[in-house]
């Protein structure tokens, strides 16, 4: 029997963490940003790779914007991850997170929108 609207845990098997950014003061008084671990977890990754993938023009050369979404189970900690002081750490590379969709608030899952971040 088939259960609608429960998420199948079994395909939350990437680790992915949430770093947050903060600003720490030097010892001369200079301001910077600093990105530490605030969550790590299993997630669901959708979309990776060449399904959502397009290219971009930057610097006048021709680059591929990659981008993917990332479903995680619902809790404090996760309903807290705001785009714009997190990103997420996947398989060694850095995607900023565009945007949160609460999954019409039903406190079950959230999925992050991410572009890649070019180095």
């Amino acid at each position: 029997m088939e259960l609608v609207g429960v998420m199948d845990i079994a395909l939350m098997n990437e680790k992915v963490v949430f770093q947050k950014c903060s600003v720490v003061k030097d010892g001369i008084g200079n301001h910077r940003n600093e990105w530490t671990e605030d969550y790590c977890c299993f997630a669901t990754i959708g979309g990776e790779g060449l399904a959502s993938s397009r290219e971009a023009e930057a610097a006048g050369t021709l680059v591929e914007d990659v981008g993917m979404t990332v479903t995680v189970r619902y809790c404090k900690k996760t309903a807290g991850i705001r785009s714009v002081t997190h990103r997420i750490l996947f398989r060694d590379q850095v995607y900023d997170i565009v945007s949160v969709d609460h999954l019409n608030y039903k406190k079950k899952c959230l999925k992050f929108t991410c572009r890649k971040v070019r180095r």
